[in-house]
């Protein structure tokens, strides 16, 4: 206990560890010393979780502000990026705004296949940006995440500019899905050459991607660290978490050659 007169109130006194109720801090300076260095009962565990929230908060408002995206992380459901991405991934998403190449189409801030090849720009494996986009801009669907080819304008006919190997047996525009284009906006496709040999546009999957559907670009990938997301978010639907595997030799059964994402990514 403090001697009288060395200028110490009992609520800065050490006193106030685990004693008696008339021990206890009688100042807000008193209780907040308390309530941080208290080390055993419900006040500890209190002051714990509210560490952990709020590590989390700032982990979460660090990434925002690198990103530009809220969430900044999604996870890889299923496999049309492959062998560039994986399901399970955990990837790393920025605004497409945030950091501009010089090689980006207009102010969309994505730099296409199409320009890629030819300035030599590259992201996970190959030419141009991958992007993550609403389909049709319908924000109650999926998002994609597929590779940015080329762009293209409103009523252009675009076959004579696309890789015949991805546009199906169309064998003119009037045979191809979207084409003339029904907007301005972005041709895009999924990497895996066996499940997604076709544009997304060719498909039906979504029309031309315009810059306000893109939701971002992905920038980094972590191998894995998805599948706990996924796994949560199956639980969180009332189901149990399953592992699908694939016929020897064929196809994964549950992809349907569209690499979606799990969007509300808890940082």
């Amino acid at each position: 206990m403090s001697s009288p007169g060395d200028g110490r109130s009992p609520a800065d006194d050490e006193s106030v560890r685990a004693g008696g109720a008339d021990e206890r801090p009688r100042t807000v300076q008193g209780w907040l010393r308390w309530f941080w260095t208290v080390d055993r009962g419900g006040a500890m565990v209190v002051r714990e979780f509210l560490v952990s929230v709020g590590a989390v908060l700032l982990v979460g408002l660090l990434l925002f502000s690198l990103s530009g995206v809220w969430p900044p992380m999604v996870a890889i459901e299923s496999g049309s990026m492959e062998p560039n991405m994986q399901p399970n991934d955990l990837v790393f998403i920025t605004d497409n705004d945030r950091f501009v190449e010089d090689a980006a189409h207009g102010d969309t801030g994505v730099v296409t296949y199409e320009a890629g090849r030819e300035t030599g720009y590259q992201k996970f494996g190959d030419y141009g940006d991958v992007i993550v986009f609403e389909p049709n801009g319908n924000d109650r669907q999926v998002p994609i995440i597929h590779r940015a080819h080329f762009w293209v304008e409103e009523g252009e006919n675009w076959y004579d500019r696309a890789d015949p190997d991805h546009v199906g047996n169309a064998d003119s525009c009037a045979e191809l899905r979207n084409c003339p284009a029904p907007n301005d906006g972005f041709i895009t496709k999924g990497d895996n050459q066996v499940t997604n040999q076709r544009y997304d546009q060719a498909r039906g999957l979504s029309g031309p991607v315009q810059e306000e559907w893109v939701i971002g670009t992905a920038e980094i990938r972590v191998p894995w660290l998805g599948w706990v997301r996924l796994q949560l978010a199956e639980l969180a639907a009332g189901g149990t978490p399953q592992v699908t595997l694939a016929p020897a030799g064929g196809p994964i059964p549950w992809d349907d050659g569209t690499t979606t994402v799990d969007a509300p990514m808890a940082v």
